[in-house]
């Protein structure tokens, strides 16, 4: 059998509201499932599953988790039953075991909007494999560097790797209601700071997070920045897939490592 070779991607996921509105982001997650190789299977660090240590859920069918409130009812009926991947998962146990990297089986942990909502545009039928692997609250960007790259060579079996967070993430700075608005300098100057430092693979720079402009206004938290140390991970050669705003600072980048 012949496998092909996968990126590692960084997916700004957005609102759970682009489950029923994709605006630009959901047909450029569309037409970038069209450009790849049908993946066996798809692994994603969310920042919606935070934990003390790592974990990575060995599940055979996660329930989809709503793990929201104030939503129309709609959203609530979504459901994306995508099977989970327990030997796959045991695989990257063990991998992560033998890089010294301590990490845990979960059985019961249900699929987060992380994963599914991104999911839900790129592999509408929902039938590849997906195994969810936690957001390890305590490690550093380093650290969390080394799972991606612990995790990269899963690439070369047609295992699809994605981080799952956002390029900027402030939700009390954001529009939500729907007025124009224009990309604050704040937000624009941090997203174009790190497209440059990806750019010239100055991973380093990317790493030293605290030291990127603005990095506290456009992440009060980190973890919706964190997935993209995963998916620098995974890859050297950097691509933007997409990139766009939403409700005024809410960055939608996409990006690939190959």
């Amino acid at each position: 059998m012949n496998l092909q070779t996968l990126p590692g991607l960084f997916i700004s996921h957005g609102s759970p509201m682009l489950a029923l509105n994709p605006e630009q982001v959901g047909p450029a997650l569309h037409r970038l499932s069209l450009n790849l190789p049908t993946p066996k299977a798809i692994v994603v660090m969310s920042a919606h599953w935070e934990s003390q240590a790592l974990e990575v859920n060995t599940g055979i069918r996660p329930e989809t988790w709503h793990d929201f409130r104030g939503f129309p009812p709609a959203l609530y009926e979504i459901r994306y039953p995508a099977p989970g991947e327990p030997k796959l998962a045991e695989d990257i146990l063990k991998r992560l075991s033998d890089a010294g990297i301590d990490a845990h089986a979960n059985n019961s942990r249900p699929r987060d909007h992380g994963v599914w909502m991104p999911l839900l545009h790129m592999f509408p039928n929902a039938d590849i494999p997906v195994v969810e692997i936690s957001l390890p609250i305590h490690m550093s960007a380093e650290q969390i560097y080394q799972i991606g790259q612990t995790l990269s060579a899963l690439r070369e079996q047609q295992v699809l790797l994605i981080g799952s967070g956002s390029i900027t993430h402030n939700l009390s700075e954001l529009s939500w209601h729907g007025e124009s608005q224009d990309v604050p300098v704040w937000a624009s100057t941090f997203r174009n700071h790190v497209v440059q430092k990806l750019t010239h693979q100055d991973y380093d720079a990317i790493l030293d997070w605290n030291s990127i402009p603005y990095v506290q206004r456009n992440h009060p938290t980190l973890e919706h920045f964190a997935p993209l140390f995963f998916a620098m991970g995974t890859g050297t050669r950097f691509n933007i897939v997409h990139s766009s705003f939403s409700m005024g600072s809410l960055g939608m980048d996409i990006y690939r490592f190959d």
